[in-house]
């Protein structure tokens, strides 16, 4: 999201070049004391600029400053609600954060590495524009409940960011269908050909793939709808607060029920990151299966040159990097989800320092799903398809084999019987170097008299009939087939869902 500014989500400005600066050099921040931290009250000397590097989050966890403005607005309303704050306080400390969020939107913010974080980066400011009431904010509250709400705010958006991207490819994977209702390649098992299938059948199989992704990070987003604010450090407070009134306010379903549990588990930032993972196992076979259908073995596929790319050695290449990219982009997300179950694990209660390496990877997985998605529905879209060449690689007749099988089975010739009978028709075939379609029906009664002109006679239908590639997609009639008339049925259900036209 380098750059970009979506629904909430900060852009990466100068201010955040600055700060990550600081945290490699050795010039911003040295005005820091001891006494002047957080928590400076209890040292006598300021941590070593290597410490500081080495501890802060502030050149990463910036991007959560518009939900710590949020939940600390929140938190002071309750606050005051409670008698904790005056009116006027209150007042002057959502005027100061107000203030803050336009100044670090604005790129106006001065980060200082002795901050930390985002979080004690707001507070600092704030203390410095308002005084004492400023310095009231973080009554009843910890940075260990307050980051977690923070993150809890941007998982929840996040998860809205990613369904909007997700439903985006499958919109693009719709669209094709619909303009290749009737083309039909073959389908595979094993990389080998097996069967004839229609081209929006296969790619309607990415769309219910995708649809179970949305599914999963739906029901994650219940489990991450919980308001920790109120956990404090790890036991809650003395203080009279209100957490319902916040949870309210932010728009959490509920409130934590156990306070230790609040600030010490991650399972709520594990759950997307494995929910990413198993939806880039389907990007990256989508993708995967682009990069083949786009060779010149294949050549199911030719590449829009806005999605692809070429070599600097040989001039005539027109490579699929977009899609490799997709594809490849799968290690990083499943790299951030076993990054943070091996930060976890094994973790004491309560909080631990370990936690503050959760970020990094869901900020990461995020940004890469939606970047990834993003662009592979508009490379989906820009697709052109080669209907010809698909139609040439399913008439390999070997592909009716099943078919054969099936027609036994209908007149009367029990499935493992047939399956032999056929199997020994093909390899009659292959010995003799002839197609499985160009046998008369007095050959393939030599086989079986279920096949032979007797048999034809009985069935009242020529087995050659039925042999045809039209005829072994248009006769998968069975509920969520191949057949036109399944897939079309289902496609005219997926447009009006999603407003496309069929």
């Amino acid at each position: 999201m380098a750059g970009k500014t979506r629904s909430g989500t900060p852009a990466k400005n100068a201010a955040s070049k600055k700060a990550a600066a600081a945290a490699r050099g050795s010039g911003a921040g040295k005005e820091a004391t001891a006494g002047n931290r957080s928590w400076g009250g209890r040292f006598d000397a300021t941590p070593d600029r290597k410490t500081q590097a080495f501890t802060a989050s502030i050149g990463f966890d910036q991007r959560l400053y518009r939900y710590d403005i949020r939940g600390s607005i929140a938190h002071a309303s309750m606050l005051a609600a409670v008698g904790i704050l005056t009116a006027a306080e209150k007042k002057t400390i959502t005027a100061g954060l107000r203030e803050i969020e336009t100044e670090i939107a604005g790129g106006k913010f001065v980060f200082d590495i002795a901050d930390e974080d985002i979080h004690m980066a707001i507070e600092r400011r704030l203390i410095a524009k308002t005084g004492a009431a400023g310095a009231k904010l973080h009554t009843a509250r910890s940075r260990n409940d307050q980051v977690v709400t923070d993150v809890r705010l941007y998982v929840k958006d996040a998860l809205a960011w990613i369904d909007a991207a997700i439903g985006d490819l499958q919109c693009a994977l719709l669209e094709v269908s619909l303009r290749h209702q009737d083309a039909i390649l073959p389908g595979y098992t094993h990389m080998q050909r097996a069967q004839p299938v229609l081209l929006a059948h296969h790619l309607l199989a990415y769309y219910e793939m995708l649809a179970r992704d949305r599914e999963r990070l739906g029901d994650a987003r219940g489990r991450v709808d919980i308001l920790p604010l109120g956990a404090g450090a790890l036991a809650g407070t003395t203080l009279p607060i209100d957490r319902a009134r916040v949870a309210e306010e932010l728009g959490f379903a509920r409130v934590a029920d156990n306070s230790i549990d609040a600030v010490a588990d991650r399972d709520f930032i594990l759950e997307p990151l494995a929910d990413i993972a198993i939806l880039f196992a389907h990007v990256s076979r989508l993708a995967g299966e682009i990069v083949l259908w786009a060779t010149a073995e294949y050549g199911f596929v030719r590449l829009h040159d806005a999605y692809s790319t070429g070599s600097s050695m040989m001039p005539q290449k027109k490579n699929p990097d977009i899609a490799e990219l997709a594809r490849g982009k799968s290690g990083r997300v499943v790299g951030n989800l076993v990054s943070l179950l091996v930060t976890t694990k094994g973790l004491p209660l309560a909080y631990n320092s370990d936690l503050q390496e959760d970020k990094e990877p869901l900020f990461d997985s995020v940004d890469t799903a939606i970047s990834s998605l993003t662009v592979l529905g508009a490379m989906v879209r820009s697709l052109t398809f080669d209907e010809a060449a698909m139609r040439r690689a399913a008439s390999d007749s070997f592909l009716l084999a099943t078919d054969l099988a099936e027609i036994l089975v209908a007149r009367g010739v029990p499935f493992r019987q047939a399956h032999e009978v056929v199997g020994k028709i093909v390899r009659h075939c292959l010995a003799a170097g002839v197609e499985l379609t160009s046998l008369g029906s007095t050959s393939l009664g030599a086989f079986s008299p279920a096949l032979g002109p007797d048999g034809d006679r009985k069935a009242g239908v020529a087995v050659a009939s039925l042999l045809t590639v039209e005829q072994a997609v248009a006769r998968r009639t069975s509920a969520g087939g191949t057949s036109a008339s399944q897939v079309k049925k289902r496609l005219r259900t997926l447009a009006r869902k999603h407003g496309v036209t069929a």
